[in-house]
């Protein structure tokens, strides 16, 4: 899903680690903003990484989980 929202395309997770994942994208990437996105797992938005892509072969994408900035989640909880 891109970070502004304004795009989402169904995938199928092939691998995943703490640090990266292989999505089998279904539908054209096209055109798409790839640089930074979030990686969805639920269709609630409950569980989701923000991530970047590293390469693109055929329909598959490997990403790289970008780390949160330090006290982030922190600051969050406390509100």
């Amino acid at each position: 899903m891109g970070i502004d929202g304004t795009w989402r395309r169904d995938c199928l997770l092939n691998a995943v680690s703490y640090n990266d994942a292989v999505l089998t994208v279904e539908g054209s990437i096209q055109g798409l903003n790839l640089k930074e996105f979030f990686s969805a797992a639920s269709s609630t938005g409950l569980a989701y990484r923000r991530c970047e892509l590293v390469r693109v072969t055929g329909t598959e994408m490997d990403i790289q989980f970008l780390k949160t900035k330090a006290g982030k989640k922190a600051k969050a909880s406390a509100h």
